[in-house]
């Protein structure tokens, strides 16, 4: 008995596991909670079979659980798209016991839906890039709190140069306009940008650093208007390329594709889909933007769209996404490197 294969449901928690072992039958053989440990889990499921494929819903701390029990025991791990797991649930109730065997039987009949279990080292990345990501964020924020106090206090700001520029940021620490406590808050907020920057800096040279040698990064950052952070942040996201099948699948996952809203006989978008990351989608609307500027094929591209009478954003949009469908076909076609036809003008941004 223990030599047949079983199909596992695990309802993932920070200190314990609910675990689902059904049989081919879909026979209930275990559904109890566990510690939150890969030797905990495999005593349950090897009581029942030494084969098994096991389901968990992707969520904070599933993947490296996921990758140890392959790791450990060999089974077959996929993760579940949580969403979609609750749509398919016809039930208002929540409880660990339904969701764990919700879990189990969708992956006995093949009705999982799947998420891509990233390798570890794609993981690593992601940490960093998202770390990056909420050192920028936090930075974004000072500055607006220092541009509100400026408001509030109704103190004229130069015009010889751009805000927050150098000349710019020299100005705000000698200006004697400020209020006593206004002044102290503009420092304290200057110190703190100042901490901020040096972070953000570090950390883009240790993601230079880790890439050094990955070849699809180097691809991407040989392309023009693709730089380190860019680059660094499809990787992290995206992964492998050759994991869509087709340009369409990947726009579709970075959040580029128009939204359908037809019905009947009018045919029309609803903006973008918003799905994935919204960073991703950020620095490839970005990238779309440099596009224009420096591609000439992009450029006219724009250009059509804009006389069109299409405002901007749709115009960068539309153009990230006819990027993202070419660079499938490239990155996917070469994989670790890129045609010697390509385009290899860098970018800094």
């Amino acid at each position: 008995m223990v030599t047949l294969a079983v199909f596992v449901g695990l309802d993932y928690h920070d200190q314990t596991v609910q675990v689902c072992v059904l049989d081919s039958r879909g026979v209930v053989l275990a559904n109890r909670s566990v510690e939150n440990d890969s030797a905990a889990i495999g005593q349950v499921v090897h009581t029942h079979g030494k084969q098994a494929f096991a389901a968990l819903e992707a969520c904070n701390g599933s993947a490296d659980l996921a990758d140890e029990l392959v790791q450990r025991f060999g089974w077959s791990v996929h993760l579940a798209h949580a969403g979609y797991v609750a749509r398919i649930k016809q039930n208002p109730d929540k409880t660990d016991y339904s969701d764990a065997r919700l879990l189990a039987d969708l992956e006995r009949v093949g009705y999982l839906p799947q998420v891509w279990l990233a390798p570890e080292e794609v993981r690593e990345l992601r940490r960093l890039v998202r770390y990056r990501q909420q050192l920028a964020k936090e930075r974004r924020d000072v500055k607006l709190r220092i541009g509100a106090l400026l408001r509030e206090q109704r103190l004229p700001q130069p015009t010889t140069c751009q805000k927050w520029t150098v000349a710019w940021l020299k100005w705000l620490e000698e200006t004697k306009e400020l209020s006593a406590q206004g002044r102290w808050i503009v420092d304290q907020h200057l110190r703190h940008l100042r901490e901020l920057s040096f972070s953000i800096r570090t950390v883009e040279a240790r993601l230079r650093d880790v890439t050094a040698n990955d070849p699809q990064v180097q691809a991407l950052m040989a392309m023009r208007g693709v730089g380190l952070i860019t680059a660094v942040t499809m990787r992290a996201e995206i992964g492998r390329f050759d994991r869509f099948r087709t340009g369409k699948q990947l726009s579709r996952f970075c959040g580029l594709s128009p939204r359908n809203a037809s019905s009947g006989q009018r045919q029309a978008d609803a903006g973008l889909i918003k799905a994935g990351n919204p960073q991703l989608r950020t620095v490839l609307i970005e990238a779309a933007h440099r596009l224009m500027r420096h591609d000439p094929r992009y450029r006219a591209m724009g250009q059509q769209m804009r006389q069109r009478g299409k405002p901007g954003s749709v115009v960068a949009a539309a153009v990230a996404n006819r990027w993202m469908r070419s660079l499938h076909h490239v990155m996917r076609t070469y994989g670790s490197g890129l045609p010697a036809s390509a385009p290899l003008e860098a970018a800094s941004c």
